[in-house]
C-alpha cells in the first residue's frame, strides 16, 4: 500500500510539475544574473566568478579555440543540441591542430542524448564513464556513482568548474554559478581530470607531473568512489562548525543527512545566522519534496529558507562568515556526498567570499522567503504526502 501510494504522488508530482513547467516556458521565465568578476587570490591566482552561461560559454569555447597543447573536458551531461554541437566543433578543430584532446562524460546521464552525437574522430580521445559496473564489478560498491563532475582545463594555464552541464537549457534558462580559474591552482583541475581517466584505465594514460607549487587559499575536493574518499562532506561539516557569524548556503537539492543538519542547527544555537537558498520548483520534483521534510525544524530554529522562482537554480555555492566559499559539483544530499565523482573547490579569501555573497544578496531578489506561518498552514494532504515520501531520502 505504501508502494501503490508512493508511485501515485510522484506520478502526480510529475504530471503537474510538468504543466507549471510549460506555463511558465510559455509566459517567459524571469532569469538576472550577474556580471562575470574576477578576483586575484593568493599569490598568483585569478578566480572569475559565473552566473550566466552565456557568459561562460562563450569564455570556455574561446580558451578550446586558443588552445595550443593540451584540452580536457568533463562533463555530467553534454546535450546534442546547438550548445553541445559548438562545443563539440570546437574540441574537434582543437585535436585538428594537433591538440592533445581529452573528453569524458556520463554515459547514464547522456542516455537520452543521440549516441551519434557523442561519436567523435579517433584523433579526440573520449572516455565514456559506463552506465553499469562490468562483470562481477555490479556487486562491488566502489563502482557505484556517477560521474557528476564538470572540468574543462586547456593548456595547464586555464580551467572551469562548477555547476554547469552543457547544453542551450542551460545557456539561458538555469541559474548556475562557475568558477574560471588561472593561476597555480590549476594545477588542482588538472591533476583531478588526470587521475579519473587514468583510474578508468583508459588508454592511452596521462603523466602526472607533480604540483611544482601549493597555494594554501585554494584547494580542490574530490569525492573518488572507487577509493571510497569523499572529502567535499567532511569540508562542509569543519567549515560549518568553524562559522560564528553567518552562513549563505546556495543548493540545488537539499537533502541534507543528519550529521550536516545537525551541524547547520548546532550553528544556529550559537547565534549564527543561515539562509538557504534552494529552488521553489526544481528539475527534480521528489527531491523538492524531500527537502520539505526538512523545512520544519530548519524553520523552528530560525534558519531562513529562500524560494528562487520562475527559473531553476542549480548553483552549489555557500560562504561563511565572509572569509571562506566553496563552488563546485556536489549538490547536498547523499547522492553527491557519499555516492557520486564530484569536485568542489574550497577558497579562503575574503574578495572572493564577498563577491559571492553580493551574487547571493542578487538571487535572493528573485526569490521569496517561506515563513513558519506559511509553513504551518500548508494543507493535511501536503503533509501526508510528505511523511509518506520520507523513507525515499536515503535513495537520494
Amino acid at each position: 500500500m505504501w508502494l501503490a501510494a508512493v508511485v501515485a504522488i510522484v506520478a502526480s508530482l510529475m504530471v503537474t510539475t510538468k504543466i507549471r513547467t510549460l506555463f511558465r516556458g510559455r509566459r517567459g521565465g524571469r532569469l538576472t544574473t550577474t556580471p562575470p568578476a574576477a578576483v586575484t587570490v593568493g599569490g598568483d591566482s585569478t578566480i572569475t566568478t559565473y552566473t550566466s552561461g552565456r557568459d561562460l560559454f562563450a569564455d570556455m569555447l574561446a580558451a578550446i579555440d586558443g588552445a595550443q597543447e593540451r584540452v580536457l573536458f568533463e562533463s555530467f551531461i553534454v546535450k546534442g543540441d546547438e550548445v553541445g554541437q559548438k562545443f563539440k566543433a570546437a574540441l574537434i578543430a582543437a585535436a585538428d591542430r594537433g591538440v592533445d584532446v581529452r573528453v569524458v562524460y556520463d554515459g547514464f546521464a547522456n542516455l537520452v542524448v543521440r549516441p551519434s552525437f557523442f561519436r567523435f574522430p579517433p584523433r579526440v580521445r573520449v572516455l565514456r564513464f559506463p552506465v553499469l559496473a562490468g562483470r562481477w564489478q555490479i556487486f562491488n560498491p566502489r563502482r557505484y556513482g556517477r560521474d557528476h563532475r564538470k572540468i574543462l582545463v586547456v593548456d595547464d594555464t586555464a580551467a572551469f568548474v562548477g555547476g554547469y552541464n552543457i547544453g542551450s537549457e542551460y545557456e539561458t534558462q538555469w541559474r548556475d554559478t562557475h568558477l574560471k580559474i588561472e593561476g597555480s591552482a590549476v594545477w588542482d583541475l588538472d591533476n583531478a581530470f588526470v587521475d579519473f581517466w587514468n583510474l578508468n584505465e583508459a588508454r592511452p594514460r596521462l603523466a602526472d607531473h607533480g604540483s611544482p607549487s601549493w597555494d594554501p587559499h585554494v584547494r580542490a575536493h574530490r569525492n573518488v568512489p572507487r577509493q571510497l574518499v569523499f572529502p567535499v562532506r567532511g569540508m562542509y561539516l569543519e567549515a560549518i562548525d568553524r562559522a560564528t557569524d553567518h552562513i549563505y548556503l546556495t543548493a540545488a537539492y537539499f537533502i541534507p543527512d543528519h550529521d550536516i543538519l545537525r551541524a547547520l542547527l548546532d550553528a544556529r544555537r550559537r547565534g549564527v545566522e543561515i539562509r538557504i537558498l534552494m529552488p521553489e520548483v526544481s528539475n527534480h520534483v521528489v527531491a523538492d519534496w524531500l527537502s520539505r521534510g526538512f523545512y520544519g525544524r530548519m524553520l523552528d530554529a530560525g534558519v531562513r529558507i529562500f524560494l528562487y522562482q520562475d527559473a531553476m537554480v542549480h548553483a552549489k555555492t555557500a560562504t561563511i562568515d565572509g572569509r571562506w566559499c566553496t563552488v563546485g559539483t556536489a549538490n547536498i544530499d547523499r547522492l553527491s556526498l557519499t555516492g557520486n565523482y564530484e569536485i568542489n573547490m574550497e577558497i579562503h579569501d575574503a574578495d572572493l567570499a564577498a563577491h559571492l555573497e553580493r551574487v547571493f544578496e542578487h538571487d535572493l531578489t528573485q526569490a521569496r522567503e517561506l515563513t513558519r506561518e506559511e509553513w504551518s498552514s500548508r494543507w493535511v494532504v501536503v503533509k501526508i504526502c510528505e511523511a509518506l515520501l520520507r523513507p525515499l531520502r536515503p535513495l537520494l
